[in-house]
């Protein structure tokens, strides 16, 4: 049952990604979208699961926010290395961003819906009445998935392949992700640490990339209203999955 319904958030993921490269003549607006769902999901959604399932203290500050904040640093770092990699080295950058960097933000993206396919699978371990509520809150927010998963890629400048390879990937996960559940239990702690420090880089992306490309040539009002929107869809899916 758990890998069935796993494929709603295959063909869900899909949809997102295909709006996300339909939309090309409105960029701006694509990524003011793309970064108010990345901030919802971070906000919203992981950073409470995480501070749930983590549990534990490190000097008085919960261990998912500290790792929240190594994912932050790391994901910074990890940009700020591959630039000055490829400057030294008299590559070219899209618009001066590294490429890798986009495929790496996508990995995270991919390994984060395979996490998606094991909460299902867990859930429905439980019970089929958890299994319901946690695949709809799945199925609904991997829309938000796809789309980012193939505006981050291209906004790089990675080739379109690339861009649908990883949106694929990041479809297929959680069929897997839920697959694997039959055979590996994930203990909640470990699983709580991953969800802070993975909210951390996807809040960097956002923040520092996403957000200000997309005001950078059209610091219009649409654009933040589609970034409020963004949040708010979320928001709306975190409320219904309650």
């Amino acid at each position: 049952m758990a890998v069935i319904v796993a494929l709603g958030a295959f063909l869900m993921t899909l949809a997102g990604g295909w709006t996300a490269q339909r939309v090309t003549d409105r960029r701006h607006l694509v990524l003011g979208l793309a970064g108010g769902l990345m901030l919802g999901v971070v906000g919203l959604d992981l950073l409470p699961e995480a501070l749930e399932a983590a549990g534990t203290e490190v000097f008085g500050v919960p261990a998912a926010l500290l790792l929240f904040v190594a994912g932050f640093l790391l994901a910074h770092l990890v940009e700020r290395l591959l630039a000055h990699r490829q400057a030294s080295h008299g590559a070219a950058e899209h618009n001066g961003r590294s490429p890798e960097v986009g495929l790496t933000a996508a990995a995270a993206m991919v390994g984060h819906s395979a996490m998606d396919g094991v909460a299902i699978g867990a859930a429905f371990q439980v019970g089929g009445g958890m299994g319901t509520a946690v695949a709809l809150a799945v199925i609904a927010h991997d829309f938000a998935d796809g789309f980012n998963t193939y505006t981050i890629t291209s906004l790089y400048g990675n080739a379109r392949r690339r861009a649908l390879a990883m949106l694929f990937a990041d479809a297929a996960a959680p069929v897997v992700g839920a697959a694997s559940t039959v055979f590996v239990h994930i203990p909640e702690p470990l699983l709580g640490a991953y969800l802070g420090f993975f909210a951390g880089a996807l809040l960097y992306l956002a923040a520092a990339e996403i957000l200000p490309e997309a005001h950078h040539e059209h610091p219009a009002r649409s654009t933040v209203l589609c970034t409020i929107a963004g949040a708010a869809f979320i928001w709306l899916v975190v409320g219904l999955a309650e």
